[in-house]
């Protein structure tokens, strides 16, 4: 992470840099997998907005994410 320092510099305060960083993390590890970030990302919020089961984060995880067509 040490090349976005600047970028968490203005995420306000720590919470929001602790915020940022949990995103960024996400965001590279939808990369790494070869997962559209935008995607898994909306899906994965759509998910847990509709009630996605807390016991079944596991499905979530970006390595496990299946795109639908």
């Amino acid at each position: 992470m040490a090349l976005t320092r600047k970028n968490a510099l203005f995420a306000g305060h720590d919470e929001g840099g602790r915020s940022w960083a949990r995103i960024a993390s996400l965001v590279a590890t939808a990369k790494v997998n070869d997962v559209e970030p935008f995607a898994y990302l909306k899906a994965t919020l759509e998910a847990v907005a509709a009630g996605h089961p807390q016991a079944q984060i596991d499905v979530l995880l970006p390595w496990n994410f299946k795109p639908s067509s």
